[in-house]
């Protein structure tokens, strides 16, 4: 099938083709792979920020007020903008979402779906990063989805992770889970006119000092998104974190774990499709159709697959 843009289109930025271009990635398009190499000696120069949270954080509205301060110095930015919703519809575009889509200031946003991801972010999700990282865009902002504690693949995907938190729904306990304080590169505590705002920023000060003596520590930043509070701040933070990275080794060690990363999963995928063969598929089929009492246990029935046909 013939590509409905060029390699060259997407390079330089032409905004119809990285449209195109990222369709053909997000629905795997025919050869979507091709492409995606491509693209490959074009992709890692662009600074990825994550921002993950639980819901209800103020995502958007943040990431909104966020874009405002980063094109003071950032001419070109992406926003992959993650949603629980149906790849048909391309994302539920709420009202912070519109208004994004509104800029008219160089940010290039797209919605896209979760598609089933436990971990906050697809496969597709990093295959439209890299087309916008591609095409120039720098920085590229990842908002994922909002599922809380299962929100860990940010941490793999973004250069600077920002944590939103909100001194409601007792995160508190949620901010002392040890996901969410490993992955963060800075906290924000959003809502920060809350009364108990205070209590969360001091609890992530004494959950940091047991992280003592690590080469950075995250900044804590309030902020109070719906008033553009803060935003200058958190601006900062993150800007103070990709500083801290291209002046030592993080840099090229955060590309290189995300490389490696997208290699294992293509190969898994490729050796889970090949596994599963019309006879492994009936052998499975068969030995779990009667009495499961009397079947095989499931790690017997597991090692006679792997060695079945070979």
């Amino acid at each position: 099938m013939r590509r409905s843009f060029t390699t060259e289109d997407v390079l330089a930025g032409q905004p119809r083709a990285v449209a195109r271009a990222i369709s053909n990635v997000e629905n795997q398009t025919a050869g979507y792979e091709a492409f995606e190499d491509e693209l490959a000696a074009h992709v890692g120069t662009g600074w990825r920020v994550g921002i993950t949270g639980p819901p209800g954080a103020g995502k958007s509205t943040l990431v909104n007020q966020l874009l405002t301060r980063l094109h003071e110095t950032y001419e070109r930015i992406g926003v992959v903008a993650v949603d629980p919703s149906s790849p048909f519809s391309g994302g539920a575009l709420l009202g912070d979402r519109v208004r994004m889509d509104d800029r008219n200031d160089g940010t290039f946003v797209r919605s896209v779906a979760t598609r089933g991801a436990l971990g906050g972010l697809s496969r597709q999700t990093e295959a439209v990063a890299d087309v916008m990282d591609a095409a120039g865009f720098d920085p590229v902002v990842v908002e994922t989805v909002g599922v809380g504690q299962a929100e860990l693949d940010v941490a793999q995907a973004a250069d600077t992770v920002v944590v939103v938190l909100v001194p409601e729904s007792g995160d508190v306990i949620q901010a002392m889970k040890a996901g969410l304080m490993e992955i963060a590169d800075v906290f924000c505590v959003n809502k920060s006119d809350h009364p108990d705002a205070d209590v969360l920023v001091h609890a992530l000060h004494a959950a940091l000092r047991l992280r003592a003596g690590a080469a950075w520590t995250p900044p804590v930043v309030k902020t109070t998104a719906t008033q553009a509070g803060g935003a200058d701040a958190l601006a900062e933070a993150i800007e103070r974190h990709k500083t801290f990275l291209t002046a030592g080794t993080g840099w090229a060690e955060r590309r290189a774990l995300r490389y490696r990363r997208k290699v294992r999963r293509l190969v898994e995928a490729a050796w889970t499709a090949s596994f599963w063969t019309a006879e492994r598929r009936h052998v499975l089929d068969q030995a779990t159709s009667g009495d499961l009492n009397a079947a095989l246990g499931p790690h017997a029935l597991a090692a006679r697959l792997v060695t079945l046909g070979s």
